[in-house]
């Protein structure tokens, strides 16, 4: 499993929360809404101790990740988070791992 995060939703983040040291940004699935591979779940996040993490990617000193707890939801897909300039917020696109 990949995680990716590009450059406008990096600096979306860097603007809009506050991470402390030893925290990151949390990706994990939520009960209602919808994504292009889930009907009644979509992408939350929160700013957590990474603590038993499947995925961790470290960019600018901030550090994102998806924790075991969560494998069930990206599951057999790569995670692509973007930036929506309209919504002004981030946005999730999952990406089918070809084995």
């Amino acid at each position: 499993m990949e995680l990716t995060v590009t450059p406008e939703a990096l600096t979306w983040f860097k603007k809009e929360l506050v991470v402390d040291e030893g925290r990151g940004v949390r990706f994990f699935g939520k009960i209602y809404g919808k994504t292009q591979v889930h009907d009644g779940f979509s992408v939350g996040m929160s700013v957590d101790k990474p603590e038993r993490t499947i995925v961790e990617k470290k960019i600018d000193d901030l550090v994102f990740f998806i924790d075991e707890t969560d494998e069930w939801f990206f599951k057999g897909y790569d995670l692509e988070v973007g930036y929506d300039q309209t919504l002004d917020e981030p946005d999730y696109k999952f990406i089918e791992i070809k084995e």
